[in-house]
């Protein structure tokens, strides 16, 4: 059994917990000894942020290997069609990689969403919309540049879910702890298996 901590973290935490006193960082919310960030988020990113002091956990987490998937609400600028969509959702050049094939779509703004400190600015001739988009990968402000990519700039983005957690109804700086089962440890093999004895071979007549 490990304990995972799912935090809410507010736009402008930065996503450790030491720092030089001028932004706000992990310890000023969370005062639990010897846990570390699955996976991070930057600091004008907000949404669900796992902590473990558990390290398979962590690595089961953060590891793109295990494609763990992680849901992100985006408010672009702007209004993409289906098309624009279905060409992020295919995969995209962004230069120093491609991404791999995800899920977006558009949706209503989230119910329950909080307000942002400092809002974003607002442009009235330029409208907004949301998307969601769900990767199995997780690169250096991917979704910005994603959508940054077919037109739309990201202006605000909302982790929502990692795996099967949630944000459910945490606040901006709340967060709660669960315990998670883990399989167990597989013993990793040993580059010189033994040999089995040999068994002693007995002759048989041979009948013609």
């Amino acid at each position: 059994m490990a304990r995972l901590i799912l935090f809410n973290k507010p736009y402008g935490v930065l996503c450790q917990f030491s720092g030089d006193g001028t932004r706000p960082t992990l310890a000023d919310y969370i005062a639990v000894p010897r846990v570390h960030a699955a996976g991070r988020l930057d600091a004008d990113s907000e949404g669900l942020l796992a902590l473990t002091g558990d390290g398979r956990l962590q690595a089961r987490i953060a590891d793109p290997r295990h494609k763990l998937p992680k849901i992100y609400w985006a408010q672009v600028e702007g209004e993409p069609d289906a098309a624009a969509l279905a060409t992020m959702a295919a995969g995209l050049d962004l230069g120093d990689f491609v991404t791999r094939p995800c899920r977006a779509r558009r949706i209503d703004e989230p119910a329950g969403l909080w307000p942002r400190d400092p809002p974003i600015r607002y442009r009235a001739a330029i409208p907004t919309c949301w998307l969601e988009i769900e990767l199995r990968e997780g690169k250096n402000r991917q979704v910005r540049r994603m959508t940054a990519k077919i037109g739309h700039p990201t202006l605000r983005l909302i982790r929502a879910a990692i795996g099967p957690w949630s944000l459910g109804d945490l606040t901006p700086g709340a967060w709660t702890a669960v315990d998670v089962n883990l399989p167990p440890a597989t013993a990793p093999s040993s580059p010189h298996p033994r040999k089995k004895p040999c068994s002693p071979v007995r002759s048989r007549a041979r009948v013609s």
